[in-house]
């Protein structure tokens, strides 16, 4: 491949993640430049995937657009991508990683769940669908900053992108219910602290919420306490990124912690300057 095609490819990958997360992008630009590039790449696909639920009006423009995703990921499997930067980037992701092709299918289903939503009976409902649309991403990268360990540590990836999706969720209460008409907390847990579809639509931030939202967020950090154990068997040179990687997004739930639980009508984030504090005391 042409150097500066190559360089073009990346660089239309890495402005996708950069326009659409500065704190993945402020973790993973710290990896060494290729690797860096890789997952700029694995971002761009699954942002890809995101775009074709979340940018479509309706469920048949939606499940029109992702089957069409599908058949370009098929088409790539077989060695056969179209003619674009996006898979451009992926095909030299995969000659020189051990990539497998599985979770990126799996990423899709996971989209697909969203087209064809129900909101989750239970926590494990909520987890199993965290799989998919999040887990299968930690999945993804293993081959990139975890070469020597993928199988022992396929289990932790999957781990955090489910703490991620989890925190996402709690972050985006409000967003999700307001803009998509999504409840993503389970019904199970919500008839047992006794908060109602009509206390979510009113902005109801009372003890039975924060009860509901505190174990949910519990999950979370046991999910990135179980990733952050087997953080020294992930690649020498990459262990500080992850490991930023989860923290600053363990952070958005203290973020939301410090906005006073108020996840309904506003906007929790890291602060650049939180994030910049995080690595200096992950670097130490």
């Amino acid at each position: 491949m042409d150097t500066k095609q190559e360089a073009a490819d990346f660089l239309y990958c890495e402005e996708i993640i950069k326009k659409h997360s500065k704190s993945f992008y402020y973790a993973f630009s710290q990896l060494p430049e290729k690797k860096a590039k890789a997952i700029y790449a694995i971002y761009a696909f699954c942002r890809s995937a995101d775009d074709r639920v979340d940018e479509n009006i309706g469920p048949i423009s939606q499940r029109r657009d992702l089957e069409r995703l599908k058949r370009e990921l098929d088409l790539f499997n077989r060695g056969e991508e179209i003619n674009h930067p996006l898979w451009r980037a992926l095909r030299h992701v995969f000659n020189h990683y051990e990539m497998d092709i599985q979770p990126f299918y799996d990423q899709l289903i996971g989209q697909g769940m969203d087209i064809d939503f129900k909101q989750p009976e239970t926590l494990e409902e909520l987890e199993d669908y965290s799989y998919y649309v999040a887990g299968t991403v930690g999945y993804m990268l293993l081959p990139i900053i975890g070469s020597k360990s993928i199988e022992t540590l396929k289990e932790a990836a999957i781990d955090l992108g489910v703490a991620m999706q989890i925190t996402n969720i709690l972050r985006d209460i409000g967003e999700d219910y307001q803009e998509k008409e999504r409840i993503y907390l389970p019904k199970v847990e919500l008839a047992y602290v006794g908060y109602s579809t009509n206390d979510l639509s009113s902005g109801v931030i009372n003890e039975s919420f924060i009860e509901l939202w505190e174990k949910l967020a519990l999950r979370a950090e046991v999910l990135y306490a179980s990733f952050t154990k087997h953080i020294h068997q992930f690649d020498s040179d990459s262990q500080m990124p992850v490991a930023l990687s989860a923290q600053v997004y363990r952070g958005i739930l203290n973020a939301v912690r410090d906005n006073n639980y108020d996840c309904l009508s506003m906007r929790n984030y890291v602060a650049k300057e939180e994030m910049e504090q995080i690595n200096s005391v992950i670097s130490k």
